[in-house]
């Protein structure tokens, strides 16, 4: 954890943060948003567990938080993640983020590719594989790979494992469909996504913005996959404004995009 503010403030602004990471992906990528946000707030990285089913991986970090309630935001498989621990204990959660997501179950053609993706990891190696086919798919469109953001990617593709990637892979496969009940979200929900996003596009978001009842959009111009280390100010910045939007009662629908 970092961060001074009490877990157990009656301000919901004091509510500790949970950030999930993404496939393969872990504390390194929220770094920026650590960072900036540990004097205002408590963060914490979950570890992803070992599960090849989403839902049972979602019960684990609910298991994991140490506190009754917080904020929660997860990039990626991460905004899987969260999107299905509020349906499983909304009553838990504050705020939701989701940041460079997809709401929807896999389509069948992708499906398929998941045991493609499998194979060719197996075969290349995972640091070679989140080399040459994972970290150039991140950047926006257009856009070559930093060599930081890369050498990043392999590190904690490095720390992850074969194995991890394998059950991580069959979990995103078999999930299930959240858009048949986000419109019963009622926590305050930052939508972020780079308009450059090559995985999960800016259609996605924006039907998430539309069905959230309280949800605001924000769309990142030039930014691609992994918004948190591609555009770390903005991120920040559109994440502060999150934590300071007011809950229940006092909450009003922000049906706003930027």
């Amino acid at each position: 954890m970092n961060g001074s503010m009490a877990a157990e403030g009656s301000d919901g602004n004091r509510l500790p943060l949970m950030l999930v990471p993404g496939t393969l992906c872990d504390a390194r990528l929220w770094s920026p948003q650590i960072e900036a946000l540990g004097h205002e707030v408590d963060t914490y990285v979950p570890r992803l567990g070992a599960s090849d089913d989403m839902d049972a991986l979602a019960r684990d970090l609910l298991d994991q938080a140490p506190w009754p309630r917080f904020n929660l935001a997860g990039l990626s498989m991460g905004g899987i993640l969260a999107m299905s621990m509020v349906s499983q204990a909304s009553e838990r959660i504050e705020r939701l983020a989701l940041f460079n997501t997809n709401p929807f179950a896999e389509v069948e053609e992708r499906r398929i590719q998941r045991a493609a993706d499998i194979h060719q990891a197996e075969e290349m190696g995972l640091e070679r594989y989140a080399r040459e086919v994972l970290a150039p798919l991140y950047p926006a469109q257009g856009q070559e790979p930093s060599p930081e953001h890369t050498e990043l990617v392999v590190k904690m593709a490095r720390g992850q494992g074969l194995e991890t990637f394998r059950r991580q892979s069959l979990a995103l496969r078999d999930r299930a469909d959240a858009s048949q009940w986000l419109g019963s979200v009622r926590q305050p929900t930052l939508v972020l996504c780079g308009d450059g996003d090559r995985l999960c596009p800016v259609s996605r978001h924006t039907w998430l913005a539309d069905h959230i009842p309280d949800a605001q959009l924000v769309v990142l111009e030039g930014v691609g996959h992994l918004s948190t280390l591609q555009a770390p100010l903005a991120v920040n910045h559109a994440l502060m404004q999150w934590l300071r939007r007011p809950t229940g009662e006092d909450a009003a629908p922000a049906k706003a995009s930027s």
